[in-house]
This record gives structure tokens, C-alpha cells and sequence, in this order.
């Protein structure tokens, strides 16, 4: 999937615990999705979908395709896993989807603590949990410290991979945010939510803080911290924030480098 993967598992592991069998699933499950949706490996079922070689979907890859559609409407076209010129791409669905997943069959093994780390998108139980989100263009800095107990988190940004995410609507780099960070019920809202609102630009933030479940923080291209109220800041109480967008607050609290939201980070 071109990024690290690693689980933190509190639980006893092997005899009266969790089976060593479901952690070694966890990674045996990413492989398989790596071959079987890349559109980086040319016998991969989403590159054979491509070329008309699939008569029949596997309901895996039908399941990630309606939630792209779903998105797709969602967004108004901007994000699209099917952009002009570009061959079928499912990625942004597939990696929080593929992942909440895994940790889906952890817990049905019985783990109770654990953290689900996939390329810096976290899913994590019994908690609770510290989550650090990444100055968008300062490596050894922090904008903020979420505390997660049970759910996942995702940022989308520029700063690891440039400009890769594409607004479907006009076909350029999106450029609105610096970065979004989703907080939400399971990994496949918060990375396919923070990918889509960052595809939709500076109106993005607005939009994925209107989802239900979802809480946001976001840095805009005037580098504005924006957030939520309910965003589980560490070692902080969620309180109300005035400003535009649904739910999306201004000067609600503490920021990046300690100042206000709304101020440069």
C-alpha cells in the first residue's frame, strides 16, 4: 500500500488472550487488499475492472466502489475515483476501509486496547489514546494532541506527498487546505472524509464537519486553524465556537503553537 503499518495490542496475546492468528491476519488482510485493489499492480482486480477483464465484481471491491459513488455525490464531483485521463483509483476508499476492517476482526477476537496505526490514520480501542496531528509544514512541530478512547482519526495534507489529491471538478491539485484531520466513528469515514474534504478545498472543512459523527481540525491555504467544538483535544474541555460553516467554529479554544483558533499557525 506504499506505507507502514504497525499495531500496538495491550491485550495478552496467545493462551487465554487474543490468538496470534488474529494479529498475524491483521497483516495478511492488508496484503491481500494490496493485491487485490491496487491500481498500481496490473493482474489486481481494480486494474483488471479497468481494462473489462471482470465479468463479475467481488462484493469486496463493490463495496468500495459504492462508497466512492456515494462520496462522489457527496462532494458534487470532487472527489471522484475515476478522474479524466487517470485509469480507476480507489485508494482513497480502500486504505481506511481495508484498515477498520482489520481492526474489526481484532476485536472480534477479542482485543479490547489496541492502536491501529496505518501511514500516521489511526484506529483505536480502550483508549484512551494520544493522537498527535502534524504541523502542515513544520515536521517537528504539533498543531494539537486529540484523545481518542474508541474511533478512529485521519488527516489528509500536502506535506508527505505533495500535491497528489486532484479536485475532480475542475481536474487540478487541490490547494484550499493545508491540511484536515477527521475524527469519526470508524476509519473509513475519517480517511475518506478528510481525502474528500480536502479534494473539495476550503469549503471542505465546513463540509465534513456537517457529516454526522465527524469532528474536524484544519488548516486553511490562509493557514487559519478551523475546528469543530467537539474535537477531543487532550487535556482540554470541548466548548462552543462561533464562526461560519455548520458547526465549524473560529477562536474556539486552544490552537497550534497555543494561539487562538483563526490565528496563523
Amino acid at each position: 500500500m506504499g506505507f507502514p503499518v504497525s499495531l500496538r495490542l495491550d491485550d495478552r496475546v496467545g493462551t487465554g488472550g487474543v490468538p496470534e492468528a488474529a494479529v498475524d491476519g491483521v497483516f495478511a488482510w492488508l496484503r491481500e487488499v494490496d493485491a487485490r485493489f491496487s491500481p498500481f499492480r496490473p493482474d489486481s482486480e481494480v486494474c483488471r475492472l479497468d481494462r473489462g477483464e471482470v465479468p463479475r465484481v467481488s462484493a469486496g471491491l463493490r463495496e468500495v466502489l459504492d462508497l466512492c459513488e456515494e462520496y462522489r455525490i457527496a462532494t458534487g464531483g470532487a472527489f471522484d475515483a475515476r478522474l479524466p485521463g487517470r485509469g480507476l483509483d480507489p485508494c482513497a476508499v480502500v486504505k481506511g476501509w481495508s484498515v477498520q476492517r482489520a481492526a474489526e476482526s481484532l476485536r472480534a477476537a477479542g482485543a479490547r486496547r489496541f492502536c491501529l496505526n496505518a501511514g500516521g490514520d489511526v484506529v483505536a480501542a480502550g483508549g484512551p489514546w494520544r493522537v498527535g496531528v502534524r504541523h502542515p509544514e513544520r515536521r517537528d512541530r504539533l498543531c494539537t494532541v486529540l484523545e481518542v478512547t474508541d474511533g478512529a482519526v485521519a488527516t489528509s495534507a500536502r506535506y508527505e506527498r505533495g500535491d497528489h489529491i486532484v479536485d475532480g471538478r475542475t481536474g487540478r491539485p487541490a490547494t484550499g487546505l493545508l491540511a484536515v484531520t477527521v475524527v469519526a466513528p470508524t476509519l473509513t469515514e475519517a480517511d475518506t472524509a478528510a481525502t474528500a474534504a480536502f479534494a473539495m478545498g476550503a469549503e471542505g472543512a465546513g463540509w465534513a464537519a456537517a457529516r454526522e459523527g465527524c469532528e474536524v481540525f484544519a488548516v486553511d491555504a490562509r493557514r487559519r486553524v478551523l475546528r469543530t467544538p467537539g474535537l477531543p483535544v487532550a487535556g482540554a474541555a470541548p466548548g462552543p465556537g462561533p464562526g461560519p460553516g455548520p458547526g465549524l467554529g473560529y477562536g474556539s479554544g486552544p490552537a497550534a503553537g497555543k494561539e487562538p483558533a483563526g490565528a496563523p499557525v
